[in-house]
């Protein structure tokens, strides 16, 4: 399984993580805020479509190695956060939610086996935010990733701006 994202179509990437299971743990690191908050951001999520999603992120909290907010993110430092709306809530297989910029993100979980399989497809983005976002997710799943296998997150920011230059170059190559 590739790690990296795959360009659907116009506005539109898709990652996949095979994870440790059972679904319903992954499930709870999708809507249980403390959980949540490790990984991504915190913030209660209504179970109900119409319902509201809070995401509070404070990137400097993902991870024991702290460093400084690249000049470009400098309005995360502290903390950024907005309210999205749920989608689809299909317990514990499906959560689509709308995102800050009116774009869309999915999370789908399939069981295989003892593992199940995460596939996160953000949709309608624009092409000035393709690079931020792949960057941002592949961060972020890698840090969930890290946190399921048991192990201390790399920091958020360093590597992002690493992802963010592969994702440059993976897109130019497109």
């Amino acid at each position: 399984m590739n790690d990296y994202g795959t360009i659907l179509e116009s506005g539109a990437i898709r990652f996949e993580r095979l994870l440790p299971g059972p679904i319903e743990h992954i499930w709870s690191y999708l809507t249980e805020s403390d959980k949540r908050s490790r990984w991504l951001a915190s913030g209660a999520v209504e179970p109900r479509v119409g319902g509201q999603v809070e995401l509070h992120f404070v990137h400097a909290n993902l991870s024991p190695q702290k460093e400084a907010v690249p000049e470009k993110y400098r309005h995360c430092e502290g903390g950024v956060g907005f309210t999205a709306e749920v989608t689809r809530f299909e317990p514990p297989r499906l959560l689509s939610h709308t995102w800050a910029d009116g774009s869309e993100v999915t999370f789908e979980l399939t069981p295989q086996g003892e593992q199940v399989l995460l596939v996160l497809t953000h949709r309608r983005l624009t092409p000035s935010e393709k690079l931020s976002v792949a960057g941002g997710w592949h961060t972020h799943l890698d840090i969930l990733v890290d946190h399921l296998d048991g192990k201390a997150p790399q920091p958020f920011w360093s590597t992002h701006a690493r992802l963010e230059a592969e994702y440059e170059r993976r897109l130019a190559a497109a």
